[in-house]
């Protein structure tokens, strides 16, 4: 049986990842994340925590599983926070990225990386694998710095980059546009969001498929995994208005200018899917089929 490790699995994508992996037969799971396991998921998989950060902690576990894939999904991905605080951002998205490598390297580990559409500057969206990358915010310099070295790296590796992930967590710990938004128009408050973005959301459901669908097939280089879906932000959050008969009059419609964020967001990303489509067989859901399965998730857990 194949053995997968997955990093960060407290978080949204680790979560799906491991409910994924726990509905197939023929792969061993090993989850990691700092801290305690949040995800209360029966069956047959080995947590660890594991802080990324701690050389000698994550040596300990890889040495100890030595799995034959390990997904890499654990980071800093807000924005704001790599922008005021790089010297995190460095540690965890790029130095303790760089120490798993060196493992996988040692230990014959295929290493996929998660990355993002930050790497690229927004200038000339949807963009294909070959794109050149040009970064306009310091998360979206160290997510390419990531790249960088797994590809650099001796042995197999690969690249998953993705659009504003959605989805439901265990334990609602964290937000994500769609539940913010929904969240948000549920409580009556008034929300400002840009209509000079645009984006291709990405169900977290997608992601964690496509990810395993590399590992399974050992599969390497880069990778272009989002919803099929080009929109506005503000169009997203028309449509989760829509979707649930909220008030859309509370929705303000700002340029990113107006709403002058220190860090710098690309202006309009988006992923060209066929290799993912073609390599990997991937489907990803349409947005409103993406809310459906986001609402039932909810309605399972209240």
């Amino acid at each position: 049986m194949k053995k997968i490790l997955v990093t960060g699995s407290n978080g949204l994508l680790g979560q799906k990842l491991t409910d994924y992996i726990l509905s197939l037969d023929n792969l061993q799971l090993i989850t990691t994340s700092k801290g305690k396991n949040r995800v209360f998921t029966g069956g047959n998989y080995t947590y660890e925590e594991m802080d990324i950060c701690n050389a000698e902690q994550v040596a300990e576990v890889l040495r100890k599983h030595r799995p034959d894939t390990l997904i890499h999904t654990a980071a800093i991905t807000n924005v704001d926070t790599c922008h005021d605080d790089r010297k995190l951002c460095e540690e965890v998205n790029v130095k303790a990225t760089a120490n798993l490598i060196a493992l996988c390297e040692e230990l014959a580990i295929h290493f996929i990386y998660i990355s993002t559409d930050f790497v690229f500057d927004g200038k000339a969206g949807p963009y294909k694998e070959t794109d050149l990358p040009n970064p306009v915010s310091y998360y979206g310099e160290s997510k390419l710095r990531g790249e960088l070295l797994t590809q650099q790296m001796k042995g197999k590796w690969a690249v998953i980059r993705t659009i504003l992930v959605y989805g439901i967590l265990k334990d609602m710990s964290r937000s994500n546009i769609v539940l913010w938004a929904k969240n948000a128009l549920q409580s009556n408050t008034v929300i400002k969001v840009v209509n000079d973005q645009w984006r291709m959301p990405t169900l977290a459901e997608d992601l964690a498929w496509a990810s395993v669908a590399v590992a399974e097939k050992e599969a390497e280089g880069i990778f272009h995994i989002s919803g099929p879906d080009m929109m506005s932000i503000a169009d997203i959050v028309y449509k989760v208005a829509d979707f649930w008969n909220l008030d859309k009059s509370l929705i303000q419609e700002v340029s990113s200018a107006e709403l002058n964020q220190e860090a710098k967001r690309p202006q309009k990303t988006g992923f060209i899917l066929d290799k993912a489509m073609t390599k990997l067989n991937y489907r990803p859901h349409s947005f409103e089929n993406g809310l459906e399965i986001v609402r039932q998730q909810l309605d399972q857990q209240y």
